[in-house]
């Protein structure tokens, strides 16, 4: 069992391969500018994947035009835009996007032949197309060219005319179709079981001239054009590490910018999430505690997440797990009930901490640079910790109920969630500590590359046999 998991997405059917991680503080974008006006400059589709890893900030999804520019983006309140400043029509959604665990499909579909105005420019958002507008004036001259897909400069994850804003999300299966306005049928479907929205093979689509489709599936050339148009895009500032797996058909965990950060809100109201929310780092200015969990909750299962602490301070560093809800100036990963986490002390001790209670675990705690392994067995109650690929304690994560090594934990089902949160915390350091989270994606070099026993993840250490990446697709078979 397991919650917490992004709507709109399946682990059957099709199976998007890769996605771009994009971090808003790298500057990344990827941009071309088409050789002409294309196919029908008049007639268009924009189909994309987007996870986000922010609320509360503009994020440009697709823009357009070097001046009076086009674009599709996430406003500071979350809802959805299309506008086009040249040609004056501008839909803005009623619905707002929160959900950070979730990816969404957005289309957007343009006709400017037709004659009844609100025919000529559709939003839709997983299949369906969004009517409630706050904004809804449509384009206002029948036959008017578009500057999306046309021969000025088009640019994915950031603005085509002013400088920000860039975005800090995923992305996968960008598609331009240069003539048609399709419908969202064209990209995805219903599950027939399950309802939820997912993706279809695109491969067999007609994209026009300056259409495209980018796959992300070359590390070394993330703006390759697979459509066969040769539409290449220009890779700005992504590196080969934003390739990732996280995609619509498997979601993995990354930590939740939504949930409480600890030191109540004011303490740690500086604590960021970036590289699309797998790396947390505090605001231990006034040395309070800071904390941070993942998007998704387990309740049964083997799970393994690496994390990298990457901190040169003197505070007290924890890694582990959580499982009641709770802001409090003190809440930090151990404390409350049922939380567990290996310690690295400022004097260098490797203690545990369980439900507040710190007693003597391993011969010695972390520092930075290091790697800590969670082992996290929810079959048997127990975790193991390893450092840089050695459990602590002589630990044996495939012992079972024997539990070498292990700390007990309570069971999922008498926890105050009814499962475990991974996270980490730190407190009373010099400066602001970071936690690089490693749930398979990873956001730093590592290397080597470990997947688990169903092939998912890349680990910098080996996967404990029977143990799995945090991911929809493990979730759905090994939980």
């Amino acid at each position: 069992m397991a919650t917490v998991l992004g709507a709109n997405t399946l682990s059957s059917g099709f199976d998007v391969g890769n996605s771009l991680r994009q971090n808003r503080a790298d500057s990344s974008f990827l941009s071309v500018t088409f050789s002409g006006d294309g196919t029908h400059h008049d007639k268009g589709t924009i189909s994309v994947w987007v996870k986000r890893s922010e609320i509360g900030a503009e994020a440009m999804i697709y823009s357009a035009g070097a001046s009076g520019r086009e674009f599709i983006r996430f406003e500071t309140n979350d809802t959805l835009t299309y506008r086009s400043l040249a040609s004056s029509f501008h839909l803005n959604t009623n619905a707002v996007f929160r959900d950070l665990s979730a990816w969404y499909h957005i289309v957007v579909a343009f006709d400017s032949s037709q004659g009844t105005a609100s025919n000529r420019q559709k939003i839709y958002v997983n299949g369906v197309q969004q009517t409630s507008l706050g904004t809804a004036t449509y384009q206002p001259n029948q036959n008017t060219d578009h500057k999306i897909l046309s021969g000025e400069l088009q640019r994915l994850g950031r603005d085509s005319e002013q400088a920000n804003p860039f975005a800090n999300c995923y992305f996968c299966e960008a598609v331009g179709i240069d003539g048609v306005a399709h419908a969202p049928t064209s990209f995805g479907e219903f599950d027939e079981d399950s309802g939820i929205w997912k993706p279809i093979d695109v491969s067999d689509l007609t994209f026009g001239t300056n259409g495209f489709h980018l796959n992300f599936a070359d590390s070394s050339a993330l703006g390759t054009d697979v459509s066969g148009n040769g539409n290449d895009f220009a890779n700005t500032n992504f590196a080969a590490i934003d390739q990732t797996t996280d995609t619509c058909t498997n979601n993995f965990a990354t930590l939740n910018p939504l949930y409480p950060t600890g030191g109540g809100y004011d303490n740690q109201s500086g604590a960021t999430f970036t590289e699309g929310a797998t790396i947390f780092t505090t605001d231990n200015g006034d040395a309070d505690w800071g904390f941070c969990s993942s998007s998704i909750l387990v309740a049964s299962g083997k799970w393994y997440v690496e994390v990298k602490y990457v901190s040169t301070d003197n505070g007290s560093a924890m890694i582990g797990i959580r499982s009641t809800p709770s802001n409090n100036d003190n809440a930090y990963i151990g404390r409350l009930a049922n939380g567990v986490s290996y310690m690295a002390n400022g004097d260098g001790d490797g203690d545990k901490k369980v439900a507040a209670t710190q007693s003597a675990y391993a011969t010695e705690g972390y520092a930075a640079g290091d790697i800590i392994g969670v082992a996290l067995d929810l079959d048997n109650n127990k975790i193991y910790f390893s450092k840089n690929g050695t459990f602590v304690n002589s630990g044996d994560p495939t012992s079972g109920s024997t539990g070498t090594g292990a700390i007990a934990v309570t069971a999922a089902a008498s926890t105050v969630m009814g499962g475990y949160l991974i996270g980490a915390s730190e407190v009373n350091s010099n400066g602001n500590a970071v936690f690089n989270f490693n749930f398979g994606n990873p956001s730093f070099s590592i290397s080597s590359s470990n997947a688990d026993g169903s092939g998912f993840g890349n680990f910098e250490y080996a996967v404990p046999s029977g143990y799995f990446a945090l991911c929809s697709k493990n979730l759905a078979g090994n939980s």
